[in-house]
């Protein structure tokens, strides 16, 4: 009887986890959708943000920070090699 008792209650406490879980991805989510309305809305507000976020990791010494550069940009930098 016991372990019946013991296996519902945690049950109940996995269940009670999962909702706090849920409702906190809900929050987080709203909160990055307002972030990103935000920093959309300001000129070089992503920018900032980007390079506070380059300070940020590059405060570790074994940490490596990797570029990605969007295509359109390299297919820009082409076209004006073919220019020249």
């Amino acid at each position: 009887m016991k372990r019946v008792i013991s296996q519902e209650a945690e049950a109940e406490r996995e269940r009670r986890a999962v909702i706090i879980r849920a409702q906190g991805e809900v929050t987080a989510a709203s909160n990055m959708a307002k972030a990103a309305k935000i920093l959309s809305s300001a000129d070089g507000a992503i920018h900032l943000r980007t390079l506070q976020t380059l300070n940020d990791i590059s405060s570790d010494p074994n940490s490596k920070v990797i570029f990605a550069i969007p295509v359109e940009i390299l297919r820009a930098i082409e076209r004006l090699g073919r220019k020249k």
